[in-house]
């Protein structure tokens, strides 16, 4: 095993069930998943969280800098090329990726994780970095554990 990652994804998973139980609705639940990612603090400077509708990504919770992409097209970006490919994007240099959508000129990396129900795609937990390469495989992990829980509880 790697370093001990930044993000704790268990006790997410553990406040989204907890929150879950309360009844809070899906907006309560995928903006706390967003602020409690957010709270890990650096290499997790902003965290987006995009549903899919139809062949559209809608982003319906975010902590940290706005984005202008509010909704985004099914193969366009990291973001709509993890939906188009059903494979997560771990991007250590967004500068290097053609169809890379900006959503601000601070960030230099990107985690994309989908949100899944089976084989079926509800959305995606997308995160921007300011520094290159800072998402391990242990931190890539602790990611999809906090996707997987919104994917049962949602």
């Amino acid at each position: 095993m790697g370093d001990i990652p930044v993000l704790q994804g268990d006790k997410i998973v553990s406040a989204l069930r907890g929150a879950f139980t309360r009844d809070v609705g899906r907006p309560a639940l995928l903006a706390m998943a967003a602020e409690r990612i957010h709270s890990a603090g650096p290499p997790y400077h902003s965290v987006y969280l995009y549903m899919l509708h139809g062949q559209e990504l809608i982003l319906e919770a975010f902590v940290g800098r706005p984005t202008d992409h509010t909704r985004i097209p099914v193969g366009s970006g990291v973001c709509g090329t993890a939906v188009a490919t059903g494979q997560d994007q771990n991007i250590g240099d967004v500068r290097t990726i053609g169809n890379y959508l900006a959503c601000n000129l601070e960030t230099r990396s990107e985690l994309v994780v989908l949100i899944r129900r089976g084989s079926m795609i509800l959305g995606q937990i997308d995160i921007d970095s300011d520094v290159p390469n800072p998402f391990t495989a242990d931190e890539e992990r602790e990611v999809k554990k906090v996707a997987d829980a919104l994917a049962v509880l949602l």
